[in-house]
């Protein structure tokens, strides 16, 4: 029976104590079969959707931060309403910044901690 990292999902050995992708440390009762959640995300879908949608957070929803990708969302569209398109220009720059951080790696880890691969 296959046994997946928690950490990043990769396979590892039945007696593994610690994954030899990412050195997270594996422990008695980590399960057999990774979680849809545990599945490393894409570097370069990330920062793709923060270069070109990122003024609607999307590229946060894809890595799990939720809260910050609902802020994004509503200040670039009722901002942008209210401000004739003011807001939604500096959530659009925003989300370029993170777009390319996440490219260059400043941004590593999805919202879990789960490297980017």
């Amino acid at each position: 029976m296959n046994k997946f990292c928690p950490n990043c999902g990769n396979e590892i050995s039945e007696n593994a104590q610690f994954c030899t992708n990412c050195g997270a440390q594996i422990n008695a009762n980590t399960p057999n079969q990774p979680t849809t959640n545990n599945a490393p995300k894409s570097k370069l879908v990330a920062g793709l959707l923060g270069i070109v949608l990122g003024y609607i957070g999307i590229h946060n929803f894809y890595l799990g931060y939720t809260e910050k990708a609902v802020v994004q969302l509503l200040v670039s569209l009722i901002g942008g309403l209210l401000t004739c398109g003011v807001a939604t220009i500096a959530i659009e720059i925003w989300g370029l910044v993170e777009g390319i951080m996440i490219l260059t790696g400043s941004i590593k880890t999805d919202a879990d901690g789960i490297p980017l691969t």
